[in-house]
């Protein structure tokens, strides 16, 4: 049944990024198109994955969703910034905040690499009707990448509810954080993608909103 769920959560991916194509005036937010790739990418391996079965391919195109997640995903700490300055926080418009920005990207990037994907060992996992590959062990050390990534984003979403009264990205965040609980009570691997799926919507959401003010209004510097 979840291999139907994540091929729907594909389409949904590649309709979201439509939009965000038709919608988005290009600004530098426009870094989360890469961030929904990398999503379009992982959903459709869990989707397609029993049509290849156990094997070699399937085993190589599993570690290309580790590659890209770890690559990838810490974009969201840049895209985090790129909101504010689009949003004319002045805090963000200083060269040295860009700086500070650029580093933890970097550095959640290459976290991830030490933690994760240097000692990586697949091993297959069928459950729920997906044939996949994921880690043989434990990460060996704390999800420093993600917590990177989440503080930024909430960062953000915090700031702009606060000078902007947006509330949609810290929607996105909290709905992901309770969400989460549903894992437990519902049997099956999709819903950390369904939380997934919210949490892009409202940061395209996000994206489209402040690329077109930055566009349309003077730089208000508070």
């Amino acid at each position: 049944m979840d291999q139907y769920i994540f091929g729907f959560f594909a389409l949904a991916y590649v309709a979201l990024l439509i939009w965000g194509f038709v919608k988005h005036e290009k600004t530098p937010s426009s870094i989360l198109f890469i961030v929904i790739l990398a999503l379009i990418y992982d959903n459709t391996i869990l989707a397609v994955g029993h049509l290849f079965g156990e094997g070699e391919t399937l085993r190589m195109l599993n570690y290309g969703r580790f590659l890209l997640h770890a690559v990838f995903t810490p974009l969201l700490i840049l895209f985090s910034l790129f909101v504010l300055k689009e949003a004319n926080i002045r805090f963000a418009q200083k060269p040295w905040v860009l700086y500070v920005f650029s580093g933890l990207t970097v550095a959640a990037m290459i976290a991830e690499y030490f933690f994760m994907l240097r000692n990586l060992t697949l091993k297959v996992d069928n459950s729920y009707g997906v044939v996949s590959y994921t880690s043989a062990e434990s990460a060996s050390g704390p999800p420093l990448m993600i917590i990177l990534v989440v503080l930024a984003l909430l960062f953000a979403s915090i700031v702009l509810v606060w000078k902007r009264k947006w509330w949609w990205m810290l929607i996105g965040i909290i709905a992901m954080a309770l969400g989460s609980a549903l894992s437990l009570l519902i049997k099956s691997n999709a819903i950390p993608n369904a939380l997934e799926l919210i949490l892009s919507f409202t940061l395209m959401l996000t994206a489209i909103h402040f690329s077109k003010s930055s566009k349309r209004e003077p730089h208000r510097f508070y």
